[in-house]
């Protein structure tokens, strides 16, 4: 649904997208994770057709962007980057104009307009003009104009930012909605956004891939991986037991709030016996919880080179 090969952007002595090759498949929601500056938004953008690649191709449900812009921009849904629009026109007005351009009839046009305000919560602003809404509604209004022809592939270029919790909520919940029809390549900063949106990841830095893999895949290359961490407040919980146990590699205690994380042996399973080591004492824990990985420190390993500690 969406393809590039070799997809490359020089400006100048500067490569801002180097080679690039990545694939989105239908119903599936490909995050595009990267550093500030590493190309994500030049990517979205030669994928979009608003940019012209220095070499390589990208295609849209087939539709190479550039020999067959017409078709390929048809298919997609863009959400740039500041969710640009016209300020002087009211939200209908806005609105109306997109369903116009891309050619609606009027019968589709009005429903699908009606579904969208509903989606997207803006029905009490539609005669305010978009200069005056704040950011989340600037935002939501930009979602609205991407979505509203009901396209196949959907690009969105941090789709909640400025967004409060709530309609960040409500947009995720959208998003996961309209993904089980479509294909959808969320570029984010926001790795809360991996969690709740994407089934697979893509990260870039140097405009160069580094990853391609789902999120449980990159939360494996995680030191904490497997690990277990809990409170022990008063039980007098010493180190030197926890690390008698053969599968256990290291521990860690929280500076601040006591926290103590227990990590394995590679390919160790730790759990059971942390708990059955607690209980033989006699010490009361809360909050155990077997930890999954930590993307953030995976994003920087991968990124900057950064060791992951003990399983580097």
């Amino acid at each position: 649904m969406i393809e590039t090969d070799k997809l490359t952007r020089r400006y100048g002595n500067l490569t801002a997208v180097d080679a690039l090759s990545i694939r989105a498949e239908p119903g599936q929601v490909l995050g595009l994770l990267g550093p500030n500056g590493a190309g994500k938004s030049t990517v979205m953008r030669m994928i979009g057709g608003f940019l012209t690649p220095t070499s390589g191709t990208a295609r849209v449900c087939g539709h190479d962007v550039v020999k067959d812009p017409v078709k390929a921009r048809r298919a997609l849904g863009y959400l740039p980057e500041g969710a640009p629009s016209y300020g002087e026109m009211t939200v209908r007005e806005f609105l109306t104009f997109i369903i116009r351009i891309r050619g609606m009839s009027a019968d589709n046009g009005y429903r699908r307009f009606g579904d969208v305000v509903s989606h997207l919560q803006l029905e009490d602003v539609l005669d305010t003009c978009i200069d005056n809404l704040s950011k989340g509604l600037r935002r939501r209004v930009g979602l609205a104009q991407a979505i509203i022809h009901d396209p196949p592939v959907l690009m969105l270029d941090e789709p909640t930012d400025g967004l409060d919790p709530n309609q960040k909520h409500t947009v995720r919940q959208l998003i996961d909605t309209m993904a089980r029809e479509r294909t959808i390549l969320i570029s984010t900063h926001l790795l809360e956004e991996v969690h709740a949106l994407c089934n697979r990841v893509v990260i870039i830095a140097g405009g160069r891939l580094l990853a391609d893999a789902t999120p449980a895949e990159l939360e494996e290359r995680s030191r904490y991986h497997g690990a277990v961490s809990f409170s022990a407040p008063g039980s007098g919980v010493s180190q030197e037991m926890l690390g008698r146990l053969p599968q256990v590699s290291a521990i860690e205690v929280d500076p601040l709030d006591g926290r103590i994380t227990v990590f394995p042996k590679h390919g160790e399973r730790i759990l059971e016996a942390v708990e059955t080591l607690l209980r033989q004492q006699g010490l009361e824990v809360s909050e155990i919880q077997l930890e999954r990985g930590r993307l953030d420190e995976v994003f920087r390993h991968i990124t900057t080179g950064q060791s992951t500690g003990a399983r580097a």
